[in-house]
């Protein structure tokens, strides 16, 4: 048997084998495998990445999906210790400023410095093109966790400031729009807040145009909230607006002034229209 691997039994009775190695004073675990062949595989690509192999060095990219014994984190985990003399868990490489998280060989996320705590201990994970990580037993979308919301739309509410999606070090995600149903146009040479609420089937109506995002959102609030009163199932999500007072907000939902007419007037049709159309045909 190999050094670093160990023969272990599990509580049905099952034998298994575990791998470990030690490099620079830290105890490495390489997990667990069903062969004894397999640690030993483990332990000995372990070997080689950590202290070379001849002349050979082992790089992020020289992992081999199928052939290599040990999973691509901890491949990408071992190159990052040897080089940065730092053990992080999960697929991180640093770099001075900032550090990769590492999806595959090929595919890497880039992420500041502030980051690196959460991410050596959430896993991100991709899925129909979104990337997301398990938190308190959720799925929860990684844009999420720099205030883009479930509704926004690329490059009108949110975009990347040097056009790659994958860079999440701090400045370059802008968000333009952080309200639901909130948009920022130009009128006059200046700028406005449009706050707009849908309706369903395509239709929307303008609430009114406000002079800061917080008003707007303010509004949007307080529109859901009527049509919730005239009988809208329509589930609407309010806007939490930050570093608001309870009282300020208070004050700001009075005095805003909405196209409330408008506003139960399109729900009027739209409700009645529904029903018209809802009727037995048999």
């Amino acid at each position: 048997m190999a050094p670093g691997v160990y023969a272990a039994v599990k509580k049905n009775g099952t034998p298994y084998w575990r791998a470990s190695v030690t490099h620079k004073g830290k105890h490495i675990s390489l997990g667990s495998f069903r062969a004894e062949e397999q640690a030993e595989r483990a332990y000995h690509e372990a070997c080689r990445v950590l202290r070379g192999d001849g002349e050979k060095q082992y790089e992020i990219a020289d992992y081999a999906e199928g052939s290599c014994v040990l999973s691509f984190a901890k491949w990408v985990t071992l190159i990052n210790f040897r080089d940065n003399g730092i053990y992080c868990k999960g697929p991180i490489y640093l770099r001075k400023g900032y550090f990769e998280y590492y999806l595959s060989s090929t595919e890497d996320y880039r992420f500041g410095p502030d980051d690196l705590f959460y991410y050596t201990h959430h896993t991100i994970q991709k899925r129909g093109g979104h990337l997301f990580v398990a938190d308190y037993g959720m799925q929860v979308s990684i844009l999420s966790r720099y205030g883009v919301k479930p509704y926004s739309v690329p490059n009108k509410d949110y975009f990347f400031k040097n056009g790659d999606e994958k860079d999440f070090r701090p400045g370059n995600l802008v968000i333009v729009n952080r309200y639901a149903g909130v948009r920022c146009e130009r009128k006059n040479a200046r700028e406005v807040y449009v706050a707009r609420i849908n309706m369903g089937k395509g239709t929307s109506v303008v609430i009114g145009r406000y002079d800061t995002e917080e008003e707007a959102a303010v509004a949007y609030n307080k529109a859901v909230d009527i049509l919730e009163a005239a009988g809208s199932e329509r589930g609407y999500v309010p806007n939490y607006i930050e570093d608001m007072s309870q009282a300020k907000y208070r004050v700001l939902y009075s005095n805003i002034k909405i196209r409330e007419a408008a506003i139960l007037k399109s729900f009027s049709k739209k409700d009645n229209g529904e029903r018209r159309g809802g009727g037995d045909l048999s």
